[in-house]
């Protein structure tokens, strides 16, 4: 915007700096010409007198006429020596008196003519008539290299295009500083707007604004409300509908729970000879059942417990990623957060789930601690560590890390890291993968493909960067989280 409008003020000025340029060109060529004019009548003026300086002819053959100049004469060449001269020329002209370079073609009438001649560098304006003098009809010329008008053309340069390129150049430097300071405001306000968080809806102060564009600002301000609004609403309504799921849902995994313990307690060894062979299992009061009792067997109870598992976990993530959108986040007051406290604490959390599917999960911690949301920081590393000990299979091993680690880029970083030797993400996903309830085709297990999208969601917030790449022996995958110091 500033580059333009430079540009379109530059243009602006120097072309009329550069018309008013060739007018004083113009004008200068004119005084000289006028200049040059009375010049030439000087010379004319003193031809008569160079004419009068001739007083007799030759006394002997072979010798010039006998010459004494005329006071105009004399002073004349004396003010002008060194860019002067005259010659007298018989009728035929051959040189009689003077300089011979001061040489034109001999006039046909009395008239007098003009012509430039060069010499030594010199260019002379030379005034020649015919006449009659002392030694009969001659041809008397008189030189002078003051013209105006040939100085006029060796001091264009100096005169008139030096000082106007200086003036251009002068005028492009002040342009330039000119709509830099005056369009910094503007520029600054730019600048805030493109560098803010997509989060960050705050209205902009227009008081600090450049009048011009408080109107602009105005109506930004008006739409950041309506877009928070928006927003604000959203985010409302996924979290009060997560929260409202939570205990109903709560209450059908534990009676879920309940049977599904109630059924394995109860179910009959199963072997080939078996009457029923169809797994259903009797309960304690199967002889004397109710009217109207449904029969389930160990498998069904199995599936409907894992979908109000997942059912669960989908409503905590949806409050998690709600919570991790709000704005009120910025308000809240950071914290210190003990990264290897917490991944002690997720180890023992997870340590059940890893044990019951034959996975080592390992721990590589250093005493670090980054400035944040503690509860959001635990949320992210829980995700992390769900997703691994989900997708790994059985007999894998899954590590939590974090420390600082060296950049050759810049200083060290603090860094938080879930590694494991699972299936991995192929190169060509690992984008896709950050977006909401994406997963990769092919993924074999359950998954709301939510789990990434909340960790990376919460790194933003706070101004970590999530990164995935390739786990050991290239398998797996190993998904780092490195936050500002």
């Amino acid at each position: 915007m500033t580059s333009d409008l430079r540009n379109r003020l530059l243009l602006l000025l120097v072309v009329p700096l550069c018309a008013l340029a060739l007018v004083g060109v113009w004008l200068d060529y004119r005084s000289a010409d006028e200049a040059a004019a009375q010049h030439d009548q000087r010379l004319v003026r003193l031809l008569p007198a160079l004419a009068d300086s001739v007083l007799a002819p030759p006394l002997r053959a072979n010798e010039p006429p006998l010459l004494l100049l005329a006071p105009p004469i004399e002073d004349f060449l004396r003010q002008h020596a060194g860019f002067s001269g005259f010659s007298v020329r018989d009728p035929k002209g051959r040189l009689l008196l003077g300089d011979a370079w001061v040489h034109e073609a001999v006039p046909t009438t009395s008239a007098p003519e003009f012509h430039s001649v060069e010499f030594n560098g010199v260019t002379y304006r030379v005034a020649v008539q015919r006449g009659r003098t002392g030694a009969g009809e001659l041809v008397v010329a008189l030189a002078d290299g003051s013209d105006p008008r040939q100085q006029w053309a060796q001091q264009l340069l100096l005169r008139v295009l030096l000082p106007n390129l200086v003036l251009v150049g002068a005028a492009a430097l002040a342009i330039h500083w000119a709509v830099r300071r005056a369009f910094k405001p503007l520029v600054d306000l730019a600048d805030a707007v493109e560098h803010r968080s997509p989060r960050d809806l705050s209205p902009i102060d227009e008081a600090s604004s450049p009048a011009e564009v408080r109107p602009l600002v105005h109506s930004l301000n008006r739409l950041f409300a309506l877009v928070n609004a928006q927003a604000e609403g959203q985010r409302r309504f996924v979290a009060d509908a997560a929260h409202q799921l939570r205990t109903p849902l709560a209450g059908l995994q534990a009676q879920v729970e309940a049977w599904a313990m109630m059924a394995k307690a109860l179910a009959p060894p199963r072997s080939p000879a078996s009457a029923r062979g169809d797994g259903h299992v009797a309960t304690p009061a199967q002889d004397g059942k109710p009217p109207g009792a449904i029969m389930l067997s160990v498998e069904q109870i199995e599936k409907l417990r894992n979908a109000t598992r997942r059912t669960s976990q989908l409503a905590h993530q949806l409050l998690a990623l709600s919570r991790a959108d709000a704005r009120s986040l910025d308000a809240q007051p950071s914290q210190r957060v003990d990264l290897k406290d917490l991944c002690e604490t997720l180890l023992e959390s997870f340590l059940d789930a890893a044990t019951g599917k034959g996975l080592d999960l390992g721990l590589e911690v250093e005493p670090v601690h980054v400035t944040g949301h503690g509860w959001l920081v635990r949320e992210l590393l829980s995700n992390l560590v769900d997703n691994a000990i989900k997708y790994t299979p059985p007999g894998g091993v899954v590590t939590i890390r974090c420390g600082i680690r060296a950049s050759s880029a810049g200083p060290a970083r603090v860094f938080l890291e879930v590694e494991d030797d699972g299936p991995g993400v192929p190169v060509a996903e690992r984008a896709r993968v950050m977006q909401r309830f994406y997963r990769v085709p092919g993924t074999v297990g359950e998954g709301t493909g939510l789990g990434l999208a909340i960790a990376d969601e919460i790194a933003r917030v706070h101004r970590a960067a999530l990164t995935l790449g390739t786990g050991p022996q290239d398998r797996g995958l190993r998904v780092t989280v490195v936050f500002p110091f």
